[in-house]
């Protein structure tokens, strides 16, 4: 379950949105994320989901690869769902007892599963497609009127891209100890819940002691090649906007029109 979790992973390519910028995509990304918050009905449902699919196809990542993520969710959109079922109030539909489920509770329970479903897809596609370093840039980039307050951008931008970079390493770490605990008797799959958080303790220890260590020698590889922050640095490649931004800025400008038309006819 843990190598399914695909938010960090970057994976090469010559797509559509391996090539676009990547101020681009975070800015279309976080359009995109407000309106997966505030669609309602149903025909905004079907809208975004077919950009959903749409994003799929030109970003030709594999689909399989792309709804991994998913797959350590399922607790959570099974739990979030079952949640709304039982404590929306409204017209009842069934009884269990003192628990009941409701007409809105099934309504709001698939609304959301849709919302986590289309959010971790759509998050994971501009991480794939996107690089670390990329990812920096075009961060720092946007935040550059953040300067004149005197924010240290770089630092942050760079903080954030390597938490994403680091997200698959420490996954893989924390699956090769869980391997170790495993060959040692270790038993993380049998047992109440309660009783598998108490087996992942063990895990925990040398995780941190690992992603300690990694970070001292990462900070010493970067101090050891002179790294001094974002002060008078310069870019080994230069982001820009090209034809390519131009049209998906058209594109995400179409679906917020085509979004906005639903509001006002539906």
């Amino acid at each position: 379950m843990i190598g399914n979790i695909t938010i960090g992973q970057f994976i090469p390519g010559n797509s559509i949105m391996h090539r676009m910028d990547a101020r681009s995509k975070i800015i279309i990304t976080g359009i995109f994320m407000v309106l997966i918050f505030i669609m309602e009905s149903v025909p905004e449902y079907l809208l975004l989901s077919l950009w959903t699919v749409f994003l799929l196809k030109i970003s030709q990542v594999p689909i399989k690869q792309s709804l991994k993520g998913l797959k350590p969710l399922v607790f959570l959109l099974a739990f979030t769902t079952l949640l709304n079922l039982f404590l929306i109030p409204g017209k009842i539909l069934l009884e269990f007892g003192p628990l009941s489920i409701t007409e809105e509770g099934v309504q709001m329970g698939i609304k959301i599963f849709f919302r986590l479903c289309i959010l971790v897809i759509t998050a994971s596609l501009m991480t794939l497609t996107t690089t670390p370093m990329s990812m920096t840039d075009g961060l720092e980039s946007l935040m550059s009127p953040l300067k004149k307050l005197h924010v240290p951008i770089h630092e942050i931008s760079m903080m954030m891209s390597i938490a994403l970079r680091f997200i698959p390493t420490l996954l893989e770490e924390t699956e090769r100890i869980m391997k170790a605990q495993a060959s040692r008797g270790a038993d993380f799959d049998t047992g109440n819940i309660f009783k598998r958080v108490k087996s992942f303790v063990p895990v925990l220890v040398p995780l941190f002691v690992s992603a300690f260590k990694r970070a001292d020698e990462l900070a010493e590889a970067m101090e050891s090649r002179g790294y001094r922050g974002g002060e008078g640095r310069t870019r080994l490649k230069i982001l820009q906007f090209t034809q390519v931004d131009l049209k998906a800025g058209l594109v995400c400008l179409g679906l917020i029109a085509v979004f906005i038309l639903l509001r006002v006819v539906v």
